[in-house]
């Protein structure tokens, strides 16, 4: 359990019609409580506004890679969704 999923998703505002997206990264890890023995999800979210031409997604994901390496550099981000196959798997 050491790998922290992400996604990106754009954030539609209707008649907004600057330069600027928004964006917003959520990222998953799944971890397990010490009194259950089920895996749990856990989510958060960052929120950033960028201009269209910029590459901010990517300098956004290599700063969170840079401090999850000093953390526990175990830890590794994993471009994807895990929120559907868990959703599926604790069903």
């Amino acid at each position: 359990m050491s790998e922290i999923f992400y996604e990106f998703k754009e954030i539609k505002t209707d008649g907004d019609l600057s330069s600027k997206i928004n964006v917003e990264i959520i990222l998953h890890f799944l971890s397990k409580a010490e009194e259950l023995q089920l895996p749990i999800l856990y989510e958060t979210k960052i929120n950033l506004s960028k201009s269209s031409s910029s590459n901010t997604d990517q300098e956004v994901i290599n700063e969170l890679r840079r401090i999850f390496n000093k953390v526990d550099s175990s830890l590794s981000l994993v471009k994807g969704k895990i929120r559907e196959i868990y959703l599926s798997y604790s069903s």
